[in-house]
This record gives structure tokens, sequence and C-alpha cells, in this order.
């Protein structure tokens, strides 16, 4: 049984006779320097189309065109600053670059066959539009250090992009949490009630660990903001173009150290991809608290139709679909991280063509987390809670360990006083009652210590304020997290 259909095998076996036909590349009446390709000077012959569309990325790191129209705009200044073009020639093909970046910018850009990467789309455009003019403006330049360059410039910018995002989340997040913060509700350990605690207290424990992800985006980004221009293919550049002068213009906060590590290294990706696994396991983990508080067996919270669906079978069902898509788009990211990972991690010196998987990865990434982002922050903000649900979720023997607070606040150690607290649950299991309804006498059964103010223990909103230590679920706590995050933004958008 043949492992691709009949008419795709019958197709490629065609195109390969086409090229092949005639006893190969010997018979082939092409001259080097003919093929249109940037490396085509060293061969005859034409490549195997399958090959062709296998190793071109034109389909992909088009996206790269705006940057690398402005790394060839700062590599043809630092050309004609080491006396390699005149003023005319630079004048020329800045003018030549602008109308390449305009026909992109109005859809109006041809790809040629031959365009294997937006590299050799936009100098064979530039050629057509300028003459042989272009042909000086690859002069000590390589595309391994021209693509790594342009994957810096346009992952710098979409990690401010997605920094602005993540803010906007965390603010939204942030505004909730200090308008409901009176409202309380089960804390779950283990997927079973643990304590009472704030609404707002939730919400901030899922903003707090977004604020990590800020922090580490930013630190990504900066790390990002290297320049790897001017280091050629492997050993840099020969022609005294000044790499700080292309720092300048590119605005770079500083330049690679190493022409090997710089056109090679892929670190700045992982780290990205990194950060995305990781920003993206926080917003599964809140995804998944909501999809069960919303729940009918939780009914804690309702989301907005707009970021839900229904079922095509069932009138009644309401489904939290932008919750479970939120969840299951971490997988993917995660794919894509353990994948350059595996691609990196065999490689010898220094760029190998293996690093064209970078891209794909990247834009994949970043399309879906602008894509989470933005729907996690809708979602949010257009959520209804049910107060009463919440409320009644709420029972004494959650208050078991406020019981055993009372205790130590007698004198008793925690120790003894667990144990207490432990009994007194059990004599209410064994009664069938609530924890809260053993009498004075029941309970001074188990401790001479427990008096009648004992009664103060079975107040919710007491539970939760005896929490005040910095960040805890007392409501001075709550209001200190909430100007600390806020305090926070303000800082990382200075």
């Amino acid at each position: 049984m043949p492992l691709l259909p009949s008419d795709l095998i019958s197709f490629l076996k065609t195109a390969r006779s086409a090229v092949l036909e005639g006893g190969g590349e010997t018979n082939c009446s092409c001259s080097p320097g003919q093929s249109g390709k940037l490396w085509g000077g060293r061969f005859v012959g034409a490549v195997d189309p399958i090959m062709e569309k296998f190793n071109a990325s034109i389909a992909y790191d088009r996206h790269l065109w705006e940057v690398d129209v402005q790394g060839s705009k700062a590599y043809s200044r630092g050309l004609e600053k080491a006396g390699l073009l005149t003023k005319a020639e630079m004048d020329q093909i800045l003018h030549g670059l602008d109308k390449v970046a305009e026909e992109w910018a109005q859809g109006t850009f041809k790809l040629s066959p031959n365009d294997e990467d937006i590299h050799t789309a936009n100098e064979r455009r530039l050629k057509e539009l300028i003459g042989e003019t272009a042909g000086k403006l690859h002069t000590g330049r390589s595309r391994n250090d021209q693509v790594v360059t342009d994957l810096r410039l346009w992952m710098r910018q979409t990690c401010s992009t997605l920094s602005s995002l993540l803010w906007e989340l965390i603010r939204t997040m942030v505004d909730r949490a200090e308008a409901e913060r009176d409202v309380l509700f089960p804390g779950y350990t283990h997927l079973q009630r643990a304590q009472p605690i704030r609404w707002s207290h939730w919400i901030l424990s899922h903003a707090v660990a977004l604020t990590r992800d800020s922090e580490r985006l930013l630190e990504v980004r900066k790390r990002i903001n290297v320049l790897p221009l001017g280091s050629g293919a492997i050993a840099g550049n020969p022609l005294s173009v000044d790499r700080e002068l292309l720092r300048a213009e590119l605005n770079f906060g500083a330049i690679t150290l190493n022409s090997m590590d710089a056109t090679s290294e892929r670190d700045f990706v992982a780290e990205f991809l990194f950060w995305a696994s990781l920003c993206m396991t926080h917003l599964s983990r809140m995804a998944e608290d909501l999809i069960l508080y919303c729940t009918k067996e939780f009914s804690f919270v309702q989301l907005s139709d707009a970021y839900s669906t229904g079922s095509s079978l069932m009138p009644q069902k309401k489904n939290p679909d932008s919750l479970e898509l939120i969840r299951s788009k971490a997988g993917r990211v995660f794919g894509r991280c353990a994948g350059l990972l595996m691609t990196l991690k065999g490689l010898p010196s220094t760029y190998n063509k293996d690093l064209q998987e970078d891209k794909e990865a990247v834009f994949e990434v970043s399309d879906t987390m602008s894509a989470v982002l933005q729907v996690a922050t809708g979602v949010i903000s257009t959520l209804q809670i049910h107060r009463e649900n919440m409320g009644q979720a709420l029972s004494p023997d959650m208050l078991a360990t406020d019981l055993a607070y009372y205790l130590v606040r007698k004198g008793m150690p925690f120790r003894q006083a667990h144990e207490a607290s432990g009994k007194a649950v059990f004599m209410a299991e064994t009664k069938g009652v609530a924890l809260n309804e053993l009498s004075l006498q029941e309970l001074q059964t188990i401790s001479p210590l427990f008096s009648g103010d004992v009664s103060c223990v079975w107040d919710y909103g007491h539970s939760v304020e005896q929490y005040g230590a910095l960040g805890g679920t007392a409501r001075s706590s709550v209001d200190w997290q909430i100007r600390q995050v806020r305090a926070l933004l303000q800082t990382q958008q200075a």
C-alpha cells in the first residue's frame, strides 16, 4: 500500500523527470550565476521542484518583510560610512527599499518562483527597481546574520505588543478584585473544600502569577534586543562596517560579542517559547478553575454569551469553549517549545538550515498568545458571579482549622489543638450534625479550654479577617496586594 496517494506520487515523478530528464544537471544549459538564487553562482542545473518547495521559507517568513527592509536600510548606511557605497548609491538603495516596502504594505508585491525566502524576494525586487546597484547591498552581509537580525527586530516588537496585552489582562483582574473584595467563597486544596477565602484573593492568586510572566517577558525582550548584524556568515565583517552605527540605526541595546555565536544561537527564541509555555500554564490553570466554577455543580460563575457556545444536539447547554480552548492551546505552545529545543540540541557550529524551523514556531506562538490574552481579558471582564451560591457553598467544617486556632489562642500547643479540633469533627460526623451545632458541653469533653466565646469561630467573615498577615485573605491584605500589583504594572510600563 503506498504511503502517499497515487496521484501525488505521479506528480512527484513527473516533476522530477522534468528537471532531471536528459542525464541530470550535467546536461543542463543553465550557467552558473543565472539561477536567481543568492547562492546560485557555484551551481548549475535546476533544483528538484520538491526540494525547491521543501527548502523555501517564503510562505511564512514573508511576515518579516518590514523588518527585513528596516535592516537593509541600516546596513546600506553602514556600507556608505565604510566607503563601500557612494552617497548617491545609498540614496538609490534607500529609495528602492521604500518602494519595496510600499508594495508589501499595499499588497501589490508579486513573489517570483525563485523567491525562496524574504531576503531573496526583497533583493530581487530591489534589483528590478534600481538595477545593478542593488547587488552592492549584500556586501559583507550573509543571510545568516540577516535573518537573525530580522527575527530579533520582529520579536522585539512582538514582545512589546504581548506585554501590553498581558498588562491589560492583569489590570482587568485587579479591577475586578478591587470591586468584589467582600465576596467570600470556598478555597480548595486537592479539589476539596479547604478554608473560606475572598473571591478577590482567588483572582489575585492568578494575577500575581501573571505578573511574573510579565516580568519574564521584559527580561526576554532585553536579551532579544542585541544586534547580530555585521557578523557575516561565521567569521565577522572584513570591510570595516561600523556595528555601533548599525546598533544605533536599529535601536538595539547592545551588539553580539562573537560572530559564530551571533548567527547560530537561538536562546532568545527558546526563552520566548518557554515564557509562552509558562504563561499558558498559568492561564490554563485559571481556565480550569473557571470551567469548574461555571458547572451546575458549583454554579459560582457564569460566562458571558460572548465567550460561550451551545450544543448542536442539547439546547440547554452553554459550553465554556473560550476557556477550554485556552486550556488546549497550552499544549500547542508546549509542543513548539519542545520541538525547537530538540532541533537545537544536536546542531554543530554554526548556522545550519535546521534553524529555519525557528520562525514558524515564533509566528504561531505569537499569534496564539495574542489571541489567548485578549480572550482571557474578555472572559474576566464579562464574567458574572453568583454571590449567593458562593456563600451557600461555605460550610462549618471548613472552620475546623479556626477551631484549632481558637485553642492555640487559649495557650494550647498547635499539635494538641489540631488533634482536639479533629476530635470535634469526628464527634460531629458521628452525631450527624454540623460542626457548629456541637454544644459547648460536648466541646468541653474534648478540652476544658472551650468556653462561650467559641461561637465567634463560626463566623465566616471573622475567619477570613484573621488572616491579616501580608499575602493573606483579610481585607487589609487583599488591599495591599492590589496596591502592590498596580505599582508593579506602573514600574514595568515606565
